[in-house]
């Protein structure tokens, strides 16, 4: 018996997010799962939201109206969190879709985790660190293109292998993956490692300008790759393994 689709609960800051990108969003999210609340947030009197209001209609979104009580405070922030809250205690969600530019969201993100529910972040490349890197997944929707069968595509230009080489934290988190994934000769499966990756920090391949982690792996120059029909393999170049992360040979 097929196991039932995720539920997972879109909550958008309009005051934070691009409406032209909202059919890619979707199709993303679709992708975990079926966003059956689908909720959008702002003072809709605001001429700065008229991008959202045929988006609204077309996708089904309940737009939430939020007054700005006071001069210069985002009221929509707290709306957004209360009713994120409500949601959570309602305990008939298995996930949450924040799309906001916002670092303010950081604590709610992370109050969510601590229920284990995974939340699926978007926003612009002015994203703070601190938002990006508390969500289960974050998603430049610079990174996203035309929506597709298989999901949305990568539009960001590929980083070359030196920019990539030159990212510590991608490099690091690369070879803790395929390490703690690989066995005793070096081959980790690619499912082993992007399990690995996804549980270390929030990630997505198309950041980086690769629509595939295989094809980022590769790209890298720090790693070999090798595919049998539908397994990929992964081990780590010999020159740039580090002393100490590769695996101990069992004693003959």
């Amino acid at each position: 018996m097929a196991e039932p689709e995720k539920r997972i609960a879109l909550l958008i800051d309009a005051d934070n997010a691009p409406a032209a990108k909202i059919d890619v969003i979707l199709a993303e999210v679709a992708r975990h799962g079926v966003a059956n609340v689908r909720r959008a947030y702002g003072d809709w009197k605001n001429p700065h939201l008229k991008q959202w209001e045929g988006a609204l209609h077309e996708y089904a979104i309940r737009p939430i109206q939020q007054f700005a009580y006071s001069k210069g405070k985002n009221a929509s922030d707290m709306a957004m969190v209360i009713d994120a809250m409500d949601l959570l205690y309602a305990r008939n969600l298995d996930g949450f879709a924040i799309i906001s530019s916002d670092a303010d969201f950081t604590p709610l993100v992370m109050r969510l985790l601590t229920d284990g529910l995974k939340v699926y972040g978007f926003g612009e490349k002015k994203t703070p660190e601190p938002f990006v890197n508390a969500c289960s997944k974050f998603t430049y929707v610079e990174a996203l293109g035309q929506s597709t069968s298989a999901g949305p595509t990568a539009t960001t230009a590929p980083k070359s292998a030196k920019d990539l080489r030159s990212d510590t934290r991608l490099v690091q988190m690369l070879r803790s993956a395929v390490d703690a994934a690989a066995g005793d000769d070096g081959w980790a499966h690619l499912g082993s490692v992007g399990s690995q990756v996804s549980n270390q920090a929030s990630f997505d391949s198309r950041n980086y300008g690769y629509r595939k982690l295989s094809d980022l792996i590769e790209a890298t120059g720090l790693f070999e790759v090798k595919r049998d029909n539908q397994i990929v393999l992964i081990r780590v170049k010999p020159k740039a393994r580090q002393p100490g992360t590769s695996k101990a040979a069992k004693p003959a």
